[in-house]
Formats: structure tokens, sequence, C-alpha cells
């Protein structure tokens, strides 16, 4: 069972008036807990690259899933927005650390992939328990959903070999609107100007939105019994039950009140390693059953 992450705009947008109230003005929110397992103590994340990526681009994307536990980062950071996962019941922290990268710059299974082959690329970073195997696919590689109804997912296999998996895609050529926002002009609603992306790539910085909010997700609500609102089918989690907030004061089409880079006028709310700056979603407090952004 595979949980999908549709765009900010999609949630944000055609939710109904009564729901954006609940984000804007920050009324209670109530994710159930189902009593299953979550996704805590040293977690692997295995990187499978699908298509072709630069060096510069993947750098981004490690720099983010290194600076998820990092407490060397100025404030406000990304280790310190991932540190709400440990309020969620279970106790503890999930520390999140890289394990394999597997590049498959050849396009071994074609550039149109089935969510199967997606979970059979994912096994390529081995069955192990504690570990998110996370397939990254490029800008040119189409999968089913993709743009159309979901930017990423994350799921489970069931049997004896059992792992958890994610899924990211590039969306720079093909829904930077959708998948990219608020770096992109939105493909609907209020046209307001993008936001220059910290990174200086739509694409990679829209997809350390997205892996933000699948791996919060993953950890959260791994086997679909954890924490969520709604038909297990269709969850709202962590993070897509905030949707379109990443600053106080957050509106439809307008991503709220973010901090801006002096020298490049780029937009983000977190510091991360190696002089890294990133732009992360807010997630939902469960002590105070409110999405909260870091800024």
């Amino acid at each position: 069972m595979a949980s999908n992450y549709c765009s900010a705009l999609f949630f944000f947008f055609f939710f109904t008036s009564s729901t954006i109230a609940v984000l804007v003005q920050q009324q209670p929110l109530l994710l159930k807990y189902h009593n299953g397992d979550l996704l805590k103590g040293p977690i692997t994340v295995n990187l499978i690259w699908y298509g072709k990526f630069t060096p510069v681009q993947r750098s981004v994307i490690v720099d983010f899933l290194q600076s998820l536990n990092s407490p060397k980062a100025p404030v406000p950071s990304v280790s310190s927005w991932w540190k709400t996962t440990e309020k969620y019941k279970g106790g503890g922290s999930s520390t999140l650390v890289v394990g394999k990268q597997i590049l498959d710059q050849n396009y071994s299974l074609g550039k149109s992939l089935k969510n199967t082959q997606i979970i059979y690329l994912a096994s390529k970073g081995g069955h192990m328990r504690g570990s998110i195997n996370v397939v990254l696919t490029a800008k040119d590689v189409a999968v089913n959903g993709f743009c159309m109804n979901r930017c990423g997912s994350h799921g489970s296999t069931r049997g004896r070999t059992r792992f958890a998996y994610a899924w990211v895609g590039n969306a720079e050529t093909q829904c930077p609107g959708y998948c990219a926002w608020p770096f992109h002009q939105p493909i609907y609603g209020p046209q307001t100007p993008p936001l220059v992306a910290p990174n200086g790539d739509v694409g990679v910085d829209g997809m350390v939105i997205n892996l933000a909010t699948v791996l919060a997700g993953a950890v959260t609500n791994p086997f679909n019994n954890g924490y969520f609102q709604g038909p297990a089918t269709a969850p709202l989690e962590a993070v897509t039950a905030c949707t379109g907030v990443f600053g106080s004061g957050a509106y439809p089409g307008y991503a709220g009140n973010v901090l801006t880079d002096k020298t490049t006028g780029a937009s983000y709310n977190s510091h991360g390693v190696n002089g890294r700056k990133f732009m992360v979603p807010a997630m939902w407090d469960p002590q105070t059953s409110q999405c909260l952004p870091i800024v």
C-alpha cells in the first residue's frame, strides 16, 4: 500500500473553504494514531538515482538528508524541523543516515515507469529492517500518476522481506507549477510571483520539499497503521495534512513568511549542513494538534 503526496497547490486550492481555514488559522487538527509501528532509532536511507542527475543535484539531496539530524546548523534548522517526529507516540528519535547510493543512469527500465517498477527499483536498496529505500527519478522520466495526482509517494512491501520505500520525481520539465511550487508559477489559482529556489535548481529544490513530505510520512505511518487522518487508502499524514504552508501567515497562493537570502534573493526557511539553505513544509505537531511552520 502506497501513500501518495500530491502538489501543495492541489490540496490548498481544492479542499473546502473550512479546511483552508484550518490551515491558515491553525485550528486543532487530529491525526489519529492507529496503534501501528513507527520507524524509530537509526534508519538507513538508501538512494536509487534513476536517470541522469548531475553531481551538484545529488549533493543537494544528500546534504538535505544529512541535515535532518545535524545539530550544527544555525536555527531555524532542518534538524529542528525533523525533531517534531519525536513527539509522535512510540517515543525516541528517528535518526536518518545515508546508506547505499545506486546510480541507474542508463534508464534500465525505460523512461516511463509503473508503480510495480518503482518498487522493483526500491528493492535494489536491500530488504533490511530499519531502512527506507528511496527512488529518485530524473526530469525526463514519467511515472504513473506523476504530475496528475502525485509528486511522490511512500509505502511498504508485504511478506517476509518487507521493507519501507519512497519515491520522488524531478518535476522541472514536466510540471514545475504543480510539484515544484512555490519555486515556479502555479498552474492554477492566484498567480503570485514564484520564489527563488535556495539551491538554484527549481526541480531539485522542489524534490527536497516532496522528499521531506514522504520521509515524514514514512516514519510516522510506515505500514499504513500509524498516524493519519481519513481513509487508509488516501491518508492525510504528518505533512500532507499541512500542505501549502511554509511560513506563518500562509494562505492559498502564498507560502507564508519565509526568510530571504540577502545576497541571492533566494527564499528558504531552514539551514542545513555545508551552508545549505532549504525550504521544508509545515508538519503536524501531535502535542498542539496544529500544523506548525518552522518560521
